[in-house]
């Protein structure tokens, strides 16, 4: 198992998938948080997957708004009233937490750089570190082994966890805060004292195999990274085929998604969505590359706008779907501001694949099946698509 700073388990393990897919809107600080307009209501933020929640916005503001008259915590107050609600990704965030993801949609995160996985033994190995970061400044190495954050032993300790320590999650901790290392190699060991700061991610990253096929990778729909996929596909060759890699791609802005889609279509329809039972569509812009080959890789770790844009390519038979089940999150929560500056969201909606089906619960299932081979197999199947021209 491995984790990175930005892409771990947030704060609270139950509200980690209600994190990933996320409708644009403006909250009351007016942060942009996503795509999936609704005209005349605002905008929208989705991601879980849940039947419509029997507690609505206005039971949850109410519980918040009394508890701060009481004199109580109005988080711990909505908390309560969205555990009534039988909404499965139903959450209560705090500001800091909200802000966090805020800054994980720009491709931004708070940490120090590291990359990390925990071997059999269960120590926690270094496996890359960002150039440029505190990290790599104070210079940690692949390799490294992590003994300790803040005086914590982290031997066995699930990579998640480790992450939230190097993040400094149990006290928000911004930018600009410090956390000790405890770190081991070979025979030497020694404490480092790093002072986070906010990172940059490459949510898409391109490289080239034998034959010259392009593999895009995409590990997140964070801002800017449809256009990146478009000018991936532009700038590969044109007589190779593309793997469009998004395993392990836990979401992110609905709009980047609809982007990336418009490099493969030519128009046409991408997704259909409800919010509060209005129907709605999203569709691709024209002008995509409709002819070169395409495979797109998925996993258990494929969520919410990469299943959305997984299900347009299969549905309209842009591409082929190689590896297993994806995660199966569809519905769309809205966000709610509260008094005291944390934020609400339920349920109010769920989108489709363009020949109508729900992933919510589902998934999508690949046209062919397969596992830690996928890449190889992926090579086999556009050898076999043949030439585009």
């Amino acid at each position: 198992m491995s984790g990175r700073e930005l892409f771990c388990q947030p704060r609270r393990v139950r509200r980690a998938a209600a994190l990933t897919l996320v409708f644009a809107g403006l909250l009351v600080t007016g942060a942009a948080t996503g795509a999936f307009p609704d005209p005349g209501q605002g905008d929208r933020k989705p991601t879980g997957g849940a039947p419509r929640a029997a507690v609505g916005h206005e039971d949850v503001t109410r519980a918040a708004a009394e508890a701060m008259a009481d004199g109580k915590s109005p988080m711990e107050a909505a908390e309560r009233a969205v555990s009534r609600s039988g909404d499965r990704w139903a959450a209560v965030y705090s500001e800091g937490e909200y802000q966090e993801f805020e800054e994980a949609l720009d491709g931004q995160y708070t940490g120090v750089g590291l990359w990390a996985r925990r071997e059999r033994s269960g120590r926690i190995e270094v496996t890359r570190v960002q150039a440029g970061s505190p990290a790599a400044t104070a210079g940690i190495r692949k390799g490294d082994r992590l003994r300790s954050v803040d005086g914590s032993h982290v031997d066995g300790r699930p990579v998640t966890d480790v992450v939230s320590l190097l993040r400094g999650d149990a006290t928000d901790a911004r930018a600009g805060t410090t956390v000790t290392l405890g770190l081991e190699r070979g025979t030497h060991e020694w404490t480092e004292t790093l002072r986070r700061a906010l990172l940059s991610t490459d949510s898409v990253t391109v490289r080239k195999l034998s034959g010259g096929i392009t593999v895009i990778k995409v590990s997140a729909f964070t801002r800017g990274s449809g256009e990146l996929v478009r000018d991936a596909v532009r700038q590969a060759p044109a007589d190779a085929g593309i793997v469009l890699d998004l395993r392990g791609n836990s979401g992110g802005l609905v709009g980047e998604a609809v982007t990336a889609a418009s490099a493969f279509l030519d128009g046409g329809l991408v997704a259909t969505y409800d919010v509060d039972g209005v129907q709605r569509a999203l569709h691709a812009d024209p002008g995509g590359d409709t002819a070169r080959p395409l495979v797109a890789l998925v996993d258990g770790g494929t969520m919410s706008a990469a299943e959305m844009l997984t299900g347009a390519l299969q549905d309209r038979g842009r591409a082929v779907v190689l590896g297993s089940r994806t995660f199966g999150k569809g519905s769309i929560q809205m966000p709610t501001r509260l008094p005291d500056g944390s934020v609400a969201e339920l349920t109010v909606g769920h989108y489709r694949t363009p020949s109508g089906h729900t992933v919510d619960g589902r998934g999508i299932t690949p046209d062919l099946e397969v596992g830690t081979e996928a890449l190889e197999r992926a090579e086999t199947v556009l050898s076999g698509l043949g030439d585009p021209s």
